[in-house]
């Protein structure tokens, strides 16, 4: 029995298995090479990049790529570190130059200006505002300390503080440690800051808006000292035209009047005994003559003055006054002292004026219950950019009641029983006339003090008159 052959399986022929081997053994040296190569071209790129800030991830080497992202955020934070240190210094500069020019604006403004904290401090304030009030310095010392609590400013300031009012163009008088009055026009506003608010404890709470706090004040003041006085002088030269014009013809009746009263006087005294009808005709004759007086007093400061200008030498014509005074007085003490100067002017007239102020000083120094004594004195002063001649009456007197000094220069007033009310008048036309001026004042010794201003040169040009306020 002849047996199958044995079933064996299917061997492939050597051939084919090694080449499949090879082809494999291929494939992945040409995978491993691609992979080197790549690597070494990331590796290549990595090292000549330039740009640190946008660093390119490596995906086969997460520490490289983390620190070049670092190297490159370092750098860019370096730049702009010093961006803005440029930017500081800049804005540094810029702010010394605004606050360099906000003070020298300040400081050379004609302008005063004070700057109050809400404590009352003056935290600022400029050269005008210390001239305006005669005050220096005035910086982190208190306004009420300085001013007083009872001057118009003060109050005015206090006002501003507690309840936030403004005052717009206001005037105020000023008193200045040396006593010398001055008008002042003023400007104060509140300054604002907003206050913390209150945080909501509900949502449902309405918003509270912030609130509004006076955190200090802000005061502009201008001298109008000079210019008030010259003002009231403008006024003063009209109210005497228009007063000279209206009234000479009725004092020249007057006197026609007076003459004729008097004659039919002296007539009856002539005729009549001893008696009633002769004392009474005396006395007739007795108020017509100072009635007459009073009207040619009158004529005297109603009707221009003709000023023949020449150069007059002040100091002979006081020692001459002086020596006059003190023969026809002789119970008061008069003296002359100071620097006097010659002036264009009429010698006649600046004589009655410095008369009647002696005169008047002699007559108030008497009734003051001491040993009567008037000083004549002179300065030369500058101001305004003109030379003056000040020329100061003084006595020992009790002074001038402080609600009569805005009056005693008025036409007819007076406070003697027999005055006229003239004789300051005239006094005050005479400065008026010369270009200058007149003001009366209550030292701090005692007594009262005269001040005749009277230029050294005239001028076609108005000016500003020196006044009782102004020494600026």
């Amino acid at each position: 029995m002849t047996l199958p052959p044995a079933i064996h399986p299917a061997v492939p022929p050597i051939g084919l298995v090694d080449a499949i081997v090879m082809l494999v053994l291929l494939l992945g040296a040409l995978l491993a090479l691609v992979l080197v190569v790549r690597k070494f071209v990331r590796s290549e790129s990595a090292a000549s990049q330039t740009d640190w800030q946008n660093p390119k991830p490596d995906s086969e080497n997460a520490s490289v790529f983390m620190a070049a992202s670092m190297q490159g955020v370092i750098e860019k934070l370096r730049t702009q570190e010093k961006e803005l240190a440029r930017l500081h210094v800049l804005a540094q500069e810029r702010a010394q130059e605004s606050e360099r020019m906000t003070e020298e604006v300040t400081r050379n403004m004609p302008t005063g200006l004070l700057l109050v904290s809400a404590t009352g401090a003056i935290s600022s304030s400029n050269p005008a505002a210390e001239e305006a009030l005669g005050l220096r310095p005035m910086r982190y010392r208190s306004y009420k300390e300085i001013l007083g609590d009872d001057s118009g400013l003060s109050q005015m300031l206090t006002a501003c503080l507690r309840d936030g009012k403004t005052f717009q163009r206001g005037e105020v008088e000023h008193l200045t440690t040396d006593g010398e009055v001055r008008r002042l026009g003023v400007t104060i506003s509140p300054i604002y800051r907003h206050a913390r608010v209150a945080v909501r404890r509900h949502v449902s709470d309405p918003p509270r808006m912030p609130e509004m706090k006076v955190s200090g004040a802000l005061c502009l003041m201008s001298d109008l000292t000079e210019l008030t006085a010259l003002q009231k002088q403008i006024r003063w030269k009209e109210n005497l035209a228009a007063l000279g014009e209206m009234s000479a013809g009725i004092a020249h009746e007057f006197k026609n009047s007076l003459a004729t009263i008097s004659g039919y006087a002296q007539m009856i005294r002539g005729e009549s005994q001893p008696g009633d009808t002769r004392d009474s005709a005396e006395k007739i004759l007795d108020q017509t003559r100072a009635l007459t007086h009073v009207v040619t007093e009158f004529l005297k400061f109603a009707k221009p003055l003709e000023i023949c200008y020449e150069t007059v030498a002040m100091a002979p014509l006081v020692e001459r006054l002086v020596e006059e005074l003190q023969e026809s007085l002789p119970r008061c003490e008069f003296a002359h002292e100071g620097q006097f100067l010659e002036l264009p002017g009429d010698e006649a007239l600046l004589r009655q004026a410095m008369l009647n102020l002696a005169r008047n000083g002699a007559e108030a120094s008497s009734a003051g219950g001491k040993s009567p004594r008037v000083t004549i004195s002179g300065t030369l002063e500058e101001l305004g950019g003109r030379k003056w001649q000040r020329i100061c009456v003084a006595d020992n007197g009790p002074g001038i009641p402080e609600q009569e000094l805005q009056k005693i220069f008025l036409p007819f007033y007076t406070t003697k029983s027999e005055g006229t009310g003239l004789g300051l008048a005239v006094v005050q036309k005479v400065a008026l006339q010369h270009g200058g001026s007149i003001e009366a004042r209550n030292p701090s010794q005692g007594g009262a003090e005269f001040l005749l201003w009277l230029p050294l040169r005239q001028e076609n040009a108005p000016s500003l008159f020196p006044s009782q306020a102004a020494r600026i």
